[in-house]
């Protein structure tokens, strides 16, 4: 990709070969809607291989085409500026660290503020013009967990790495601090997890009478044990919602500070509504944190372009470190 004062340019991938031109540019330009481009087009403001292109042209692989962006993107995500750890990043993808607390897309309770906001002012911050590129997050991770998230920074890497997701070829692992001494020093919990019956909100169990259960399967590990507490090392095989907090709940192991499941798929009574500060009011669930204990700290898949196999880590940060220690201590 180059650009030059207002006007950037693409070469026609493969797969995009035969796609209408405001498409193809859509395709790259995820902060323009189809409309927009589709007016720059007709307006006289794109080109194939130098020509001035006709906005009903159909644009084939090898082919350099040219817009100029007469106006500001149409569909921008707003940059909010916030600091994120970037553990890995190349022309294709990021690799952030994010921290607890940070909602991963906007939503109703939280419409700025996101990583997805972070990310977006941080790409703004790479280049002359403004949303250009637009973060395409692969997956997520709850507010309160903490840890590795991909983002892609381009449209094919965002296809094939969410290919890779929704198909389980991707290793994830992740560290909790659980209530009570595991017995065992390893196993796989297999419990189906469905929708808590009669709930509003997105809760999970494995319960019976759950709606809607999927198979899902989580390996765990006993890392270390302390007092009253165990440190566990959990990789889900599976992708469901809140999978490892309501597996070792399942056991009798709540993840310690989870405010929604307790041992045995006990759920926990509700709580006040979120301030604006993303806080809950009152004391939090456990004396030794502030959040659920739990850290997505490894993350491995195949790079989308290049096919080779890469594994990243995230250090445990200082919330979680501070709890162990003090577990330990009892």
């Amino acid at each position: 990709m180059t650009d030059s004062s207002q006007t950037i340019s693409f070469v026609v991938e493969r797969y995009l070969s035969g796609c209408r031109i405001d498409s193809f540019l859509a395709k790259h330009l995820r902060n323009y809607t189809s409309w927009r481009l589709h007016r720059l087009v007709r307006a006289g403001q794109s080109t194939v291989n130098g020509e001035l292109a006709d906005y009903k042209q159909r644009v084939f692989t090898g082919q350099e085409v040219s817009v100029r962006l007469l106006e500001p993107p149409d569909d921008l995500m707003p940059p909010d500026e916030i600091p994120v750890p970037i553990i890995y990043e190349d022309d294709w993808f990021l690799v952030v660290d994010k921290p607890a607390g940070l909602v991963v897309h906007p939503c109703g309770e939280s419409p700025r503020r996101t990583l997805t906001n972070a990310i977006q002012w941080y790409l703004d911050e790479q280049g002359p013009l403004k949303g250009i590129q637009r973060p395409g997050v692969v997956h997520r991770l709850d507010r309160e967990t903490s840890g590795l998230v991909t983002v892609a920074k381009h449209h094919l890497a965002h296809r094939l790495l969410s290919i890779q997701f929704q198909k389980s070829r991707v290793s994830k692992a992740y560290v909790a601090l659980v209530d009570g001494v595991m017995a065992d020093d390893e196993g796989v919990i297999d419990l189906p997890i469905g929708r808590v019956p009669g709930c509003s909100s997105a809760l999970m169990t494995t319960r019976g009478d759950a709606l809607e259960a999927r198979a899902s399967r989580t390996a765990y590990e006993v890392l270390e044990r302390f007092p009253r507490h165990t440190l566990v090392r959990a990789k889900p095989r599976t992708g469901r919602l809140h999978q490892i907090r309501v597996h070792l709940a399942a056991l009798g192991h709540p993840v310690i500070g989870d405010e929604y499941y307790g041992p045995f798929g006990e759920l926990k009574p509700p709580r006040p509504e979120r301030m604006p500060n993303g806080k809950r009011p009152g004391p939090p669930m456990s004396p030794w944190i502030d959040r659920h204990a739990l850290h997505a700290d490894g993350l491995s898949f195949t790079h989308p372009i290049h096919e080779t196999w890469m594994e990243f880590a995230a250090p445990l940060p200082a919330d979680l470190l501070n709890a162990i220690e003090a577990v330990k201590a009892q």
